[in-house]
């Protein structure tokens, strides 16, 4: 019985050093991940300042060169409203678009139903069926739903364009 208690004491030890070892190992590595991402981002942080300054130098340029042939104000606001522009633009191209409203599409004021809820997760919405429960003129046992039979004069099923998430819901 002491010879397996000294082996349970020697498997505890090795698994108690294993776990340390891989503990600083992983320790250094993500230390050296860190430093090399903290470099780069200095990097970045550095090319960002220096594109500043240049970009605030092209823009002087351009106000001097219009101020040669122009007044000193209407180069100034010419300057300005190239800039205007140019962050507009930049604006828009870091904007991620499926589709430009308006081609080929009908807008709406007040946009669209999100296509995903704002948690991320699943539909925001249940789907619209196709056809109404029951089928094409079958009876479904609820009040108003489904499609009026051949002839009749029921309610027709309600279309995905009619349908209002914002308004109150009423039974009826």
């Amino acid at each position: 019985m002491d010879r397996m208690d000294h082996l349970e004491h020697l498997d505890k030890h090795l698994v108690d050093e294993l776990a340390q070892v891989a503990r600083e190992t992983v320790r250094d590595e993500l230390r050296e991940q860190t430093r090399k991402q903290r470099r780069k981002a200095t990097l970045y942080a550095a090319s960002g300042a220096a594109a500043l300054y240049a970009g605030a130098a092209l823009a002087l340029t351009v106000g001097l060169a219009l101020a040669i042939g122009l007044p000193d104000w209407a180069a100034a606001l010419i300057t300005a409203a190239l800039l205007g522009v140019v962050a507009y633009l930049l604006r828009g191209a870091a904007r991620p678009h499926a589709s430009r409203p308006g081609a080929g599409h009908e807008h709406t004021v007040g946009g669209d139903a999100p296509g995903v809820p704002p948690s991320g997760l699943g539909m925001p919405y249940p789907p619209m069926p196709p056809v109404a429960p029951g089928g094409v003129g079958g009876a479904t046992g609820a009040p108003g739903a489904g499609t009026p039979a051949p002839g009749g004069t029921g309610p027709a099923a309600p279309r995905r364009d009619d349908i209002d998430p914002e308004a109150p819901h009423s039974r009826g």
